[in-house]
């Protein structure tokens, strides 16, 4: 098991720490390596740790899982975090994980200001991909690596031994939507308003359901159960606290960056999935030949092609074709580019938020956006993620939740382009809320064909 592994692992790397280490500030990075079976997961080392920040993260391929714990280093930006990566090149395995905000706004009724964004250096990864399992420890310190090299090994030894993940427990005891049905109509009846008369050509509106249950949520099991039925997606969390976390199950990449080549996406358009075959390709072939939205995915793309106007000196825009989930089916068009930097902070900043999560323009979008929707997005349709010297990748953040102890903020939004019906959106929403909130103990989701 994975666990056990972990252990030997870290004792070894203890051990390694004991070795002369100076009185000056600077990084040092120590990782061992061993085989493992292809079926062990890091879920459950992850969910018996007690030390924030955590972070957790599996590809959309299934092809990388990682664990992360504490945090070595905080960024309060990614051009921090990234000009930190460049200025310890010699070591090309630093790898930055966490969260960037969709905005960054102030909350009207609080007046808190939040972080734009939430990236660490951890002290602990665990990470496993094709076959293999590495443990690799981060030390930094702007001061004294001897005095942290102290820290670092009292943090090893406060390291829990995993049991098996528990399961989600909780029941919903009741929900509340934020817009209510009929504030979304409304919502929506502005936004084609706006649209009509040419201010906007899409906007997309979002929901926050709150659902109060009858105990605290884990993160960790909400994640394991979203795991084992919510395929092709991303699965990222992160806990700030043992009361605080958000995480999801995102099926849309912002960007991966390989060296110099870039890899994006325009995903957008919706309609219903499920178990029933013919219900299932039914709904892929009006997809494809529904006007509104492959109008909707085409504006995306155009959106992105512009945007990385004077970054790439290549593009290529392949077919349109169906990506099935569980609950929904979604127009993807795969978008390819040659990089003329390798800068992840320009890609960010060029791509998020895009014309799937915002709306276009997108300046325009935005301000409809704070002054209609009655609650912050904060991390949702964000960005989660890491970046590394020669890889970097971050999913949108969407399909996504907050935990706070025994409550869970369910987030979910729908492209409101010309010609979209306020009750069909509002189906959307419920159909993509429905990846996560059917997890929990009790909830069964129906979801309705938009055809």
């Amino acid at each position: 098991m994975v666990e056990k592994q972990v252990a030997i692992l870290l004792q070894q790397i203890s051990e390694l720490l004991t070795q002369d280490i100076p009185d000056s500030a600077g990084y040092r990075q120590f990782s061992i390596e061993l085989d493992q079976p292809g079926d062990a997961s890091p879920v459950a080392w992850l969910a018996a740790q007690t030390c924030y920040p955590q972070f957790y993260w599996q590809d959309r391929d299934g092809q990388q899982e990682v664990a992360v714990c504490g945090d070595a280093y905080a960024f309060s930006t990614l051009l921090a975090a990234q000009m930190f990566i460049h200025e310890y090149a010699e070591f090309p395995e630093i790898s930055i994980w966490g969260l960037n905000a969709f905005t960054y706004q102030k909350q009207a009724q609080k007046a808190i200001l939040f972080p734009e964004n939430a990236l660490f250096l951890p002290r602990i990864e665990v990470r496993l991909k094709q076959g293999r399992c590495r443990v690799i420890v981060n030390i930094f310190s702007p001061f004294s690596l001897r005095q942290e090299v102290v820290r670092t090994l009292a943090f090893i030894r406060a390291l829990a031994t995993p049991a098996a993940p528990s399961a989600v427990a909780s029941r919903v005891l009741s929900c509340e939507h934020l817009p209510e049905q009929d504030q979304w109509r409304q919502q929506v009846v502005q936004a084609l308003s706006a649209i009509d008369e040419g201010s906007l050509q899409k906007v997309v509106l979002a929901r926050k359901s709150t659902l109060h249950l009858d105990m605290p949520l884990e993160p960790m099991a909400l994640v394991a159960a979203s795991k084992a039925v919510n395929h092709h997606c991303y699965h990222f969390m992160m806990a700030f606290s043992p009361s605080e976390s958000f995480l999801g199950a995102s099926p849309e990449r912002l960007f991966l960056r390989q060296g110099q080549r870039l890899s994006t996406e325009a995903l957008a358009g919706t309609v219903v999935s499920g178990e029933n075959a013919r219900i299932v390709n039914d709904g892929a072939q009006w997809l494809m030949n529904d006007g509104k939205n492959q109008h909707e995915n085409l504006l995306v793309v155009d959106d992105i092609c512009q945007r990385l106007q004077g970054a790439v000196d290549e593009l290529d825009v392949k077919p349109a074709q169906v990506m099935q989930l569980r609950n929904v089916q979604h127009i993807q068009r795969k978008i390819s580019a040659n990089l003329l930097s390798g800068d992840d902070a320009d890609c960010l900043q060029r791509l998020q938020p895009t014309a799937a999560v915002a709306g276009l323009p997108r300046h325009l979008a935005q301000v409809f956006i704070k002054h209609h929707e009655p609650f912050n997005r904060q991390w949702y349709a964000g960005s989660a993620g890491y970046l590394s010297l020669r890889q970097s990748e971050f999913c949108v953040a969407l399909r996504s939740a907050r935990i706070l102890a025994d409550r869970l903020e369910l987030f979910a939004g729908a492209g409101i382009v010309a010609g979209s019906d306020p009750d069909q959106e509002w189906q959307e929403l419920e159909n993509k809320a429905a990846g996560l909130r059917t997890l929990l103990s009790g909830q069964v989701t129906p979801v309705v064909s938009q055809e």
